[in-house]
């Protein structure tokens, strides 16, 4: 490994060494708290743009593989971690992280005090980032930092969206699912292949008439990286089709831009959501779940309209919106990941609600 550093654009830096790729990364650096599931958080297109510091101290001890991967490629800017252990074990395991992120061209620091950049981003909030292997001056550094882009306003979907619809199917297929990818995770393909479903996954631009001509039987909103508000192709589709009557499901960013299409606004939190142990409160079913989180902007409840709009989910961290649905049209969405691969699995049971409606409807 060779030396390297990671600079805030607070002009805050932490010394540590290199692996995977050697390149100069920017973007926005944020903290996920999840004890497993590396490479999962690695190949989320959630994570676009961003560079994702591990709060669990060891990092690689498991190696990597094709199983856990949620997209084709790594998605993430750049990594950091207080352990790298290059001596991995696993019986499903291919190869070292060090050498899967050095395929996938990313950068990432080892020997970070993790703990103190968390409390640091939590305390002044998510801020962008450099990681360098190279002898820069640290003020010039700090300059290419504060000249990369800002979240806020940016629509980074187009980036991860498939650039051609595609189809995949259950053995018996009963039902139609148009699926709108802003960054899907595999997974979620997964959790709807288990209910004899077609799912025809559209580019996140195509416009809600091309959805129609599809006849569905459901419609969804994957997950995606980038500012909500920023995506307004994605709001205007929303906006046409929630009032058509076929069920509509959102999850993550799909939410957002659900509540958005509804009247509702979106906001940046001060670091937001990533983990797989917040606690969720479920008003309709009165019941606690512990979920998988990754967002970094949350639904304003105020902005939306409660003579059309439920509320049907609340962060018990922070009070903030974690789902809703539509009092007259067959419209849901939740601000967490039910699918939740590795885990936990509290919430799965969304997706059968979501495909009860879909059957009702048919």
């Amino acid at each position: 490994m060779s030396k390297g550093i990671l600079v805030l654009e607070d002009g805050t830096v932490f010394e540590g060494d290199i692996f995977g790729s050697k390149e100069d990364v920017t973007g926005e650096v944020v903290f996920n708290t999840s004890l497993t599931g590396y490479q999962e958080i690695l190949t989320d297109p959630s994570y676009y743009g961003q560079i994702v510091v591990m709060t669990y101290p060891l990092i690689g001890n498991y190696g990597t593989n094709s199983i856990d991967e949620e997209s084709d490629k790594v998605q993430v800017s750049g990594m950091v971690v207080g352990n790298y252990e290059d001596n991995w074990s696993n019986f499903q395991g291919t190869e070292s992280l060090d050498t899967y992120l050095r395929k996938n061209k990313i950068t990432a620091i080892t020997g970070i005090d993790t703990r103190a950049l968390t409390k640091l981003i939590r305390s002044s909030g998510a801020m962008r980032g450099i990681i360098s292997a190279k002898s820069t001056p640290t003020a010039k550094l700090i300059e290419k930092v504060r000249q990369s882009p800002q979240m806020s306003g940016l629509d980074l979907v187009k980036d991860v969206t498939t650039e051609k619809s595609y189809e995949v199917k259950s053995k018996n297929p009963k039902y139609r699912i148009a699926f709108y990818d802003y960054g899907t995770k595999k997974n979620i393909l997964n959790e709807f292949l288990k209910f004899d479903a077609e799912v025809k996954v559209f580019n996140a631009r195509t416009s809600a008439k091309e959805i129609l001509d599809y006849k569905p039987d459901g419609i969804f909103l994957s997950n995606g990286p980038g500012d909500p508000a920023a995506v307004e192709y994605g709001i205007n589709n929303a906006a046409e089709l929630a009032v058509k009557g076929i069920p509509m499901f959102g999850i993550c960013l799909g939410h957002q831009l659900i509540a958005l299409a509804l009247g509702g606004k979106t906001y940046k939190l001060k670091f937001g959501h990533r983990g797989g142990n917040h606690p969720v409160k479920n008003h309709v079913k009165n019941s606690i779940e512990i979920t998988s989180q990754n967002h970094g902007f949350a639904v304003d409840e105020n902005s939306l309209d409660s003579k059309n709009v439920r509320i049907t989910h609340t962060n018990l961290y922070d009070g903030t919106n974690e789902g809703l649905s539509h009092k007259k049209y067959p419209v849901m969405s939740v601000q967490y990941h039910p699918e939740a691969s590795p885990g936990p699995h509290d919430s799965k049971y969304l997706f059968t609600d979501f495909m009860k409606l879909v059957a009702k409807s048919k």
